[in-house]
């Protein structure tokens, strides 16, 4: 495996944690995960002043800790596979904060960015946004807890992600197009993303799996 360090990207609801830990136990990686408890959550979803930059920052502090230790652990003999991308936080930054929090935003980030490792591989996943809309409404069936994302605010975010991903050329990039997928990743479903995976060089990929 060429990758050391593989991020796994995409709006909620398309199954960046299950392909993370699949992928992990595949290529025996240790696998990171994106910590999803935030005590700033409730009011964020009851619109409460402010409360949009105080859960972006404990996500961001959070996101940051966690980094850090990835680049403190021996990423040459080891194989990581993380279910996000640090860059993350500015697209939900963008969308969540008004201008002066953003702007108190981004110096933080700058600095917490700059020491952080940098993945050799970003697996982005990719779907229209009324596909991720029925699947993030199935997932509220099934669990009431599951937070709800109006329909304008989705539309929003998915197109954010794929303005993001647009311009991405950081690392090199393989997109995952899911929206004729079923996001619960088998072992064929990995074992053809683990091909793609060890045969992807430099820049852009589009991959669209085997249904």
């Amino acid at each position: 495996m060429d990758f050391r360090y593989i991020a796994i990207e995409g709006p909620v609801g398309l199954g960046k944690s299950t392909l993370a830990d699949r992928l992990g136990a595949r290529l025996d990686a240790t696998v990171v995960l994106d910590e999803t408890e935030n005590p700033f959550l409730a009011d964020l979803y009851a619109e409460r002043p402010g409360a949009g930059f105080q859960a972006q920052l404990f996500y961001t502090l959070s996101r940051h800790r966690q980094q850090t230790q990835v680049r403190q652990s021996d990423l040459f003999s080891q194989l990581t596979v993380c279910d996000y991308l640090f860059d993350r936080d500015k697209i939900y930054a963008y969308l969540n904060l008004d201008d002066n929090e953003l702007f108190i935003y981004q110096r933080l980030y700058e600095l917490l960015s700059e020491d952080l490792p940098v993945p050799d591989l970003v697996v982005y996943l990719q779907t229209p946004t009324d596909v991720l809309r029925r699947r993030l409404r199935e997932r509220e069936k099934v669990n009431p807890e599951f937070p709800h994302l109006d329909d304008d605010y989705l539309r929003e975010l998915n197109e954010a992600y794929n303005h993001f991903f647009f311009h991405y050329n950081a690392t090199p990039l393989l997109v995952v197009e899911t929206s004729q997928f079923d996001a619960s990743w088998g072992d064929e479903a990995v074992a053809d993303l683990e091909r793609q995976i060890r045969s992807m060089g430099k820049g852009t990929r589009y991959y669209v799996p085997r249904a």
